[in-house]
This record gives C-alpha cells, sequence and structure tokens, in this order.
C-alpha cells in the first residue's frame, strides 16, 4: 500500500533531546521499476514529562534573629525534558509568613531562585519550617514536580549584654589622683552559658588623644584615671564603653560615660607687659598711659577672676580697659628733680580659696623737662675792690643752681643786658667788667677809680639751655676802696 508505518513508540525526548525541530531522516526504496525516496519525518513534542528537581528533598540551616529579613537563600531550579511550552516552568512555594520565593528570569529564558526571609525566625517558637516548592509547566494539562523544603533555625546568640544605664554622668575635681574611680559601670546579659559571659573595654573616647587617661577592669567594669585631669585642658571627657559576649557571633551593648572635670584653683594669675612707653616726661599730665598689660588666669569662676593693683603705693595706677587688659595710668604729677626712677610692682590675685598671685616688675625712668630756672643764692652780692686792683683781677665768682639735667641744667653767665639800664651807666658797666660764661668768675677789665666812681651795680643773668631756655638773676654791688693815689694839691 505504501503506508510508513511506526514499528514502535517514538520518544522525542530520547530521539533529540532538547533540540527542536526533531527530525527522522529515511530512505525508502521502492522496487519495479527501482527508486529511492528520501523521506524526512518530523517527531513533535507532547507534555510528558513533568518538571524534576535535583533532589526530593532540600535542608537548610537559618540562625535565629541574627540572620535579618531580606536574607536571600539560593535555591536549584526544576528541569523538564520536553519543549517549548511544555518546559516553560512557574513555580510557588506553600503559603509561609516567614519566607516567600524570588525568582528573577535570565536572557536565555533561565530562571534563579531564591528563598527569601520575609520575618525573623525564633526557634524558640518554631525549631524547623517545612516549605513546599511546586514547579509548573506550561502544558495542556499542565504537570507539576516538588520539593521539600526543610529549614533548621539555629539557637543564636541573640541577646546582647545590656546596661542598666544608657549614660553614666561623673563629676571629678582635676586635683583627683593618679587610680581614682571614675565610675562603675553595670550590664546584664539574659542568655544562658557562654552567651551570657562578657568583658567591658573602652571603645573611643572624645577627646581621641584622651583615651589613654582611662583605664576599665573588664570583668568588674570599674574604670579608673591612669593619669591626671585638666580642667584648662579639656572640661568634658566622653567615653564609649562596650560589653561584649562570649557567644557566636558575639554580642555587644553600649553606653557612655560623661566626665565633667571641675576646677581647682592650681594655676596663678598670668601679667605680661604688651606696651611700655617710656621714659615718661616729668610735666606729663594725670591719666597718661604708661603701659599695656595683659592679665589672664586659666582657672574659671571666682578661680580665675583676677584683680590688680600697684605696690607699693606711687604715680601710677591701673585700670581696666575691658577683659583681661588694663593699662597702666599716671595719677599724679611726677617732679624729676624728685624722683628720677620709679620701680613699679603691679600684682594681681585671683579669687580661689586660697588665693593666687602673680607679680610684674616695670622700671619707669622720668624724662627731664626744662622746668627750673637757674637761681642763685642771693639776690645781691656786695663785692669790695681796691681801686688800684690790675686789669684781670678777678673781683668775685658766681654760682647759680639748675636742678635740671643735661642742657636744661647747663648754665652760662653774662651781664644781664635787661638790668644794666641804658645809657652810660649801662655802658661803663660792660667797658670795666667780664664774666666768664661757664665759670661765672667777675674780672676787672678797666681801671678802678675811686675819685672818679666809688661804687658799681653789675646786673648778671645766668641763662640755661633747655628749649626754651630758662634764666635767673642778681646784683653785684661793688664797692671801691680808695687808695692813696692823689698828692695834695697847692
Amino acid at each position: 500500500s505504501g503506508a510508513l508505518l511506526v514499528s514502535s513508540r517514538l520518544d522525542r525526548e530520547e530521539l533529540c533531546g532538547k533540540s527542536a525541530p526533531c527530525a527522522l531522516r529515511l530512505e525508502v526504496l521502492v522496487e519495479r521499476p527501482l527508486r529511492v525516496f528520501h523521506v524526512e519525518l518530523e517527531v513533535t513534542d507532547i507534555n510528558d514529562n513533568a518538571p524534576i528537581f535535583p533532589a526530593a528533598r532540600k535542608n537548610l540551616s537559618i540562625a535565629e534573629f541574627t540572620t535579618p529579613p531580606g536574607s536571600r537563600f539560593p535555591l536549584e531550579g526544576a528541569s523538564d525534558a520536553d519543549i517549548g511550552a511544555n518546559a516553560q516552568l512557574s513555580y510557588t512555594l506553600s503559603p509561609s509568613e516567614h519566607f516567600t520565593l524570588d525568582v528573577k528570569s535570565s536572557d536565555e529564558n533561565r530562571k534563579s531562585l531564591f528563598l527569601v526571609l520575609a520575618k525573623s525566625l525564633d526557634r524558640e517558637t518554631i525549631p524547623v519550617h517545612r516549605l513546599v516548592l511546586t514547579a509548573s509547566d506550561g502544558g495542556r494539562p499542565s504537570l507539576t514536580g516538588t520539593m521539600e523544603l526543610v529549614i533548621s533555625v539555629l539557637d543564636a546568640n541573640d541577646n546582647a549584654p545590656q546596661f542598666n544605664q544608657s549614660v553614666y554622668k561623673v563629676q571629678l575635681p582635676e586635683s583627683s589622683a593618679e587610680g581614682t574611680l571614675v565610675v562603675r559601670v553595670n550590664a546584664t546579659d539574659p542568655d544562658e552559658g557562654s552567651n551570657k559571659e562578657f568583658s567591658y573595654s573602652i571603645l573611643s573616647s572624645i577627646p581621641i588623644s584622651n583615651k589613654e587617661l582611662f583605664a576599665i577592669n573588664p570583668k568588674t567594669g570599674e574604670i579608673r584615671l591612669t593619669s591626671t585631669l585638666d580642667f584648662e585642658d579639656v572640661r568634658l571627657h566622653e567615653l564609649q564603653i562596650e560589653a561584649t559576649d562570649t557567644g557566636t557571633p558575639p554580642l555587644s551593648g553600649h553606653c557612655s560615660v560623661e566626665l565633667e572635670v571641675l576646677d581647682v584653683n592650681d594655676n596663678a594669675p598670668e601679667v605680661w607687659v604688651t606696651s611700655l612707653s617710656v621714659p615718661v616726661p616729668e610735666d606729663a599730665s594725670v591719666g597718661t598711659v604708661v603701659a599695656l598689660l595683659s592679665v589672664s588666669d586659666r582657672d574659671s569662676g571666682e578661680n580665675g577672676r583676677v584683680r590688680c593693683w600697684v605696690w607699693p603705693a606711687s604715680p601710677f595706677g591701673v585700670e581696666a580697659t575691658f577683659a583681661g587688659s588694663y593699662s597702666l595710668v599716671l595719677r599724679e604729677a611726677l617732679d624729676r628733680e624728685r624722683v628720677s626712677e620709679y620701680e613699679v610692682e603691679v600684682r594681681a590675685e585671683d579669687g580661689g580659696a586660697p588665693a593666687l598671685g602673680a607679680r610684674r616688675g616695670l622700671r619707669v625712668p622720668v624724662s627731664d623737662v626744662n622746668d627750673n630756672a637757674p637761681a642763685f643764692s642771693q639776690a645781691v652780692y656786695t663785692v669790695l675792690a681796691r681801686e688800684n686792683n690790675a686789669a684781670g683781677a678777678e673781683l668775685a665768682r658766681l654760682w647759680a643752681r639748675d636742678p635740671d639735667e643735661a642742657g636744661n641744667g647747663r648754665v652760662s653767665y653774662s651781664v644781664w643786658e635787661g638790668g644794666a639800664g641804658g645809657g652810660a651807666a649801662g655802658t661803663k658797666v660792660k667797658e670795666m667788667f667780664t664774666i666768664d660764661e661757664s665759670k661765672g668768675e667777675i674780672r676787672l677789665q678797666g681801671k678802678l677809680d675811686y675819685e672818679e666812681m666809688y661804687s658799681y651795680e653789675i646786673p648778671v643773668e645766668a641763662r640755661d639751655k633747655g628749649s626754651p631756655p630758662l634764666s635767673g638773676h642778681c646784683k653785684v654791688v661793688l664797692e671801691v676802696l680808695d687808695v692813696n693815689d692823689n698828692a695834695p694839691e697847692v
């Protein structure tokens, strides 16, 4: 009849596997006449293979509490020997409040399966979770395969040590000695066995560099000083304390210790001279600023509140300008001729108990002002001279005192123009007498004649070299003594 019959059941998966299309190529020989026919037979797929998982059961172990929700655990998918829609698989997971199934499709139409933890596990509530993962193909009717998921919940160190206070606040004076107990922290752990055992440590400190100031006993939680505190350096220390148990994995609890350092009056005031204007002229007005001072005390409160004064009593005093700054000012008039230099001591004392003090010495020289005129010891000097004194003879030597210094006290002498008067008398005095400018010597340069003039008045001026110059005056009365130098006339 020429019919091509199937002699046994065809199995596309055995013949072609996953290849598509699945074609069988045959040669059919026909006799009389002899002919050869090439036949290609395509074997189409039917949904005769259910999805198969690599194993009927998969065991998983997940730690309680420490495994956070959202954690993903990869699963192996099923395989289906069919092709096309018959091999397109979808997956479902039996209902569970703790787990969900996440299916990711790749470009090659492969699917990646993840078991996702939706809710934290508690071994004490449910020690083992049993789920069924089902794979369904796309055939009509659909075939399915299943795999049992057995999730064992591992007991975990799920209780961290807990401190009885989250913050410990402590106060210590800065004078506390090394080894002083700062505070004792206390923590508890409700776990059992090794999970309950823990040790204390200092995790960090603020400031970071001061961590070495403290040590903690890992067993008792006692925190002690390993060095001295300094209020002026750091006023508040903050320590982060950790208690770590010996569980696997270990868990930690934390607290903080805030140590407030209390000030002790351990710093004396300090006095600096920031500006010094010397020497001070003796005619400086009251209120003149002689020096600027800076005063500080590193302590706080009353311990750092400083008062200043000048000792011993002097024409100077201190005035506060603003916080920590003072001016050394003149409070009385100066007189260099009375006191030419002052040794001033500025003293500072804080308000601590006991009080601490400091002192700063200043040398304040007083500069001269030409405020003193030359002064003769007498207003009038009487000099006797014989009329036969030779020219050049010293008749008198005058001296005027000027207490000023340098040029202000350097005196020169001369016949006082304003006292000599005008006319012949003044001219006569200048002709008869000379005065040495520097020595004050009055010498005769003319010839005395009792019979002509028996008395002379010489006005003398002493003038200093100041600017402006000052002068003093006196009068020298020269009485000429008669000598028998005239014979009788008949």
